[in-house]
């Protein structure tokens, strides 16, 4: 019967010291959602389980890890918030061991590590941790290329880096889907860098950076290559032939960067605006240029070798037209002369291609009548039926 009444005396003092260490336990974090990628204008909820809360404070912290150090940002203590935003609630729930904050239209800022956490005293709070990824669209950083000028021969790398979340992949384009002079000729590389060997004229143009992490909408940057090089100097007809006292137009193109000098040549010497040459220069792009000699109302010293030369800071080349003489007028530009239609030269020559014309004109109308009158004639026929 004693020991009966002290097991009994002993279970009362275990439940009354069960009892009196579950009212001053300490309160423990038991779960925090998990890592949440969302996007931007979603609402999200970050829950924390706490056991034993009583009357401890909590509240909800976040870090920025975009930043160093770390921004800290303390959100809200207890149910009051700390940030001045409608976005942002915090709650209590079941009985005060759900602490709940939620985030409406996330943007990008809202990205980081939300901490809860509970102050016990002069003790370390309890802590836990979850992070927050929004979804954003790439963006090309400044420190990527933006244009290269170099020189034929030279080897150039291009660079290009984005931010974005996922962080975003690099490939690059050519203008006009040319293949990018490298390992033979590709359609795409791809990484943060591109370099071209031995670059030369034909390698010039506009390369396209693209920036994509699968969040719309993508984005790429053009960058400008432009290549020095010594002019190239071609012409599409290498003699020319005019009559006397007619004008006549010797033609040359140029390709060439930087813009070249250009000039026209005979026996050495330069020629210039004067009443016996007129010289025009069109620039039709950035590298490509047309000039024209016309060689007026030729006398018999004007005929032999032209040079159209074309010179920069990386050399000069020319091309060689000859201009010959003939008895036949030659249009252009001859038919362009006030004299030419006048001139008892081509008096002749106007009257016979009047006459042609003429008989040309009577034929078309003879068929016309032609046409008419048996077209009549049926139509008579077919009335008097």
């Amino acid at each position: 019967m004693r020991n009966i009444i002290h097991l009994a005396f002993f279970l009362i003092i275990y439940a009354y010291c069960q009892t009196n260490t579950r009212v001053h336990a300490n309160p423990t974090i038991t779960f925090i959602s998990k890592d949440q990628i969302v996007n931007i204008g979603d609402d999200i909820e970050i829950r924390c389980t706490i056991a034993d809360l009583g009357s401890y404070p909590i509240g909800w912290t976040r870090f920025d890890r975009s930043t160093s150090p770390s921004r800290v940002t303390t959100i809200a203590r207890g149910t009051s918030l700390d940030v001045p935003s409608d976005r942002f609630h915090t709650s209590l729930e079941q009985r005060q061991t759900q602490y709940i904050l939620r985030i409406d239209q996330v943007n990008e800022n809202d990205a980081g590590t939300y901490q809860c956490q509970v102050a016990q005293g002069t003790s370390m709070p309890q802590t836990a941790r979850t992070n927050v990824f929004v979804r954003i669209p790439p963006t090309i950083s400044d420190n990527s290329t933006r244009s290269i000028i170099t020189s034929a021969g030279a080897d150039i790398t291009m660079n290009c880096y984005a931010s974005g979340y996922p962080q975003p992949t690099i490939s690059w384009r050519r203008n006009k889907n040319s293949l990018i002079p490298i390992n033979g000729g590709v359609a795409i590389h791809r990484g943060n860098s591109l370099t071209l060997r031995n670059i030369t004229k034909s390698h010039r143009g506009t390369y396209y950076c693209v920036a994509d992490n699968g969040v719309s909408p993508g984005t790429r940057r053009g960058i400008s290559v432009e290549v020095e090089f010594k002019p190239v100097v071609k012409v599409g007809q290498v003699r020319y032939e005019q009559a006397l006292q007619y004008d006549a137009d010797l033609h040359c193109s140029i390709e060439a960067f930087p813009s070249p000098s250009i000039s026209w040549l005979k026996d050495g010497i330069e020629l210039s605006n004067s009443k016996y040459y007129s010289i025009a220069i069109f620039d039709t792009s950035n590298e490509f240029f047309q000039t024209t000699l016309r060689v007026k109302k030729i006398e018999k010293n004007q005929y032999g070798i032209y040079h159209c030369r074309a010179a920069n800071k990386f050399g000069s080349s020319e091309a060689e037209v000859r201009l010959d003489e003939t008895p036949n007028v030659v249009c252009p530009p001859a038919c362009d002369a006030p004299n030419y239609l006048t001139s008892p030269a081509n008096s002749v020559t106007h009257s016979r291609h009047s006459s042609i014309y003429s008989l040309i004109c009577l034929s078309i109308y003879a068929n016309l009548l032609i046409n008419y009158t048996t077209r009549m004639t049926r139509l008579s026929s077919y009335l008097m039926q």
